[in-house]
């Protein structure tokens, strides 16, 4: 036999072997169904949360972070400054990755060592995940009233204005 057509041969088998294993799914593992925020959900999120912090005279940016931790929504009212945009996601991401208020997460880090901390965490309130029962789908996160407790304020009105949608 040939060096070529050997070779060949042993391509084929090494194919077959793996296309066999690689279609080897477990029952139940194959498509996956995942809840997720649409962007017109995530818009009338930020929208809320924003027209809340307006109506008590606060210019804030609003971020809505999906799953994954990208942005879905990023609104920077008039006013509001680079520093509070950064801040807004920084807190989105922050209760994105702990599945909780960024606030609760600032409670938590209060005797944690910084060199421990995450790079884009800001564990200061006004972050909020957001959820469809047990299950994180996303974040969102404001900054820039004056106080972590007014940011969170805002962004749990952008999570009233879509309740019913998370259920």
């Amino acid at each position: 036999m040939s060096r070529i057509r050997l070779t060949g041969m042993a391509a084929a088998v090494a194919i077959l072997v793996a296309a066999t294993t690689w279609t080897a799914i477990p029952q139940g593992k194959g498509l996956l169904t995942e809840k997720a925020i649409s962007t017109d959900m995530a818009i009338t999120m930020a929208q809320a949360a924003l027209a809340k912090c307006r109506a008590d005279n606060y210019h804030v940016s609003v971020h809505v972070m999906d799953v994954d931790g990208m942005d879905k929504v990023a609104i920077r009212d008039d006013g509001s400054g680079e520093v509070n945009f950064t801040v807004s996601k920084q807190k989105a991401f922050t209760a994105l990755t702990y599945k909780r208020p960024s606030s609760v997460t600032e409670k938590a880090m209060a005797n944690i060592s910084p060199a421990r901390i995450i790079p884009g965490i800001f564990a200061v309130g006004g972050g909020l995940p957001v959820k469809v029962g047990d299950e994180v789908i996303g974040a969102i996160g404001v900054g820039g009233a004056p106080g972590s407790d007014k940011d969170e304020a805002c962004a749990q009105a952008g999570l009233d204005k879509v309740a019913d949608l998370l259920k």
